[in-house]
């Protein structure tokens, strides 16, 4: 009776083992995780180098933009230039500011 019973519960149990898989397939997680997740179950390298899209602004650079702004300030406060120039190359540099990040994102996505 005893063999009886364990071959019984054997066969219960391989009967019952797909179901208990199936539950585990990817396609029954549940429904509150986000759905463009990435589910590659494959660690990312996180000892890649990572380089920048573009060249990063040198020390030299900023330091002769910083040199120039200076310049323009103190040519500004001794009166060597008129108001008008100031106000003149102050825009332009301005400009030169304002539009250069969408020029370089432009640029960027060009490569793409």
């Amino acid at each position: 009776m005893a063999f009886e019973f364990r071959r019984a519960a054997a066969a219960l149990l391989v009967a019952g083992l797909p179901a208990v898989l199936a539950s585990c397939s990817p396609a029954t997680r549940d429904p509150s995780i986000n759905a463009g997740a990435n589910r590659a179950e494959v660690y990312p390298d996180i000892t890649a180098i990572v380089t920048a899209e573009t060249q990063q602004m040198s020390n030299e650079e900023a330091a002769a933009y910083s040199a120039r702004l200076t310049a323009l300030s103190n040519r500004h406060s001794s009166g060597e230039i008129s108001d008008a120039e100031y106000r003149r190359q102050l825009a332009e540099l301005r400009a030169l500011r304002d539009g250069h990040g969408k020029a370089t994102l432009a640029e960027i996505e060009s490569q793409k």
